[in-house]
């Protein structure tokens, strides 16, 4: 997959620089792979020298945090596009699926990003503290919600909160390592996601299409 970015002129800004040299890391990591991306190849994109991007970046543990730091910046706001914290617990879990969904159809080079990311994590430490931040927000977000949905008993009321938060974020995971299967495929299992956590007085009502 190739990805088109766009840089900033000469006259950008430290973070216009600072996101152009993390959106070229991130398109070579899903051109190459992890093992693929090169210092030298992304100061060619962005169109400055090694020692201006080692002036940005002076690590390879720095490039990373700066790529992690853009992709929670991606999340944020496709989160603040769909403003869900006043909303009942159930609506707030299929926005969330609607987000991933979105994400996966619309925007597929950042989910390869994102799964190279976390393939390389299981092997290398760095990687691994650099993405634990982004996972447990994510997991806590999710504890929130089933614990909302507990509570105002949309959900059933013996579930375990962290548990289910931890099998939504393993099965859209596994999702987005499967690209492929989407988008029917991700439907199907985020409806069964939402009628395994659904209170059997409301195990009646129809998951959202």
């Amino acid at each position: 997959m190739t990805v088109q970015i766009t840089i900033p002129n000469k006259r950008e800004s430290t973070d216009e620089r600072r996101l152009a040299i993390a959106l070229a890391a991130r398109a070579l990591i899903v051109e190459k792979g992890f093992e693929g991306l090169r210092t030298r190849d992304i100061a060619e994109r962005v169109g400055i020298n090694i020692a201006t991007l080692h002036y940005h970046v002076p690590t390879k543990k720095a490039l990373i945090q700066l790529v992690a730091q853009t992709i929670e910046r991606d999340f944020r706001q496709q989160e603040e596009r769909r403003p869900r914290k006043h909303l009942p617990a159930i609506e707030r879990l299929r926005i969330e699926f609607d987000d991933q969904r979105e994400t996966l159809v619309d925007n597929p080079a950042l989910v390869v990003a994102m799964s190279e990311l976390m393939q390389r994590a299981r092997r290398d430490p760095d990687v691994a503290q650099i993405l634990q931040p982004l996972y447990d927000s994510w997991i806590l977000q999710l504890t929130d919600i089933v614990t909302a949905g507990r509570a105002d008993g949309s959900f059933r009321p013996d579930i375990d909160p962290n548990a289910a938060a931890n099998i939504i974020a393993g099965a859209i995971g596994n999702l987005w390592r499967q690209q492929g299967d989407c988008p029917d495929n991700f439907d199907n299992i985020t409806r069964e996601l939402e009628r395994s956590l659904l209170c059997p007085a409301n195990d009646n009502k129809d998951p959202a299409p």
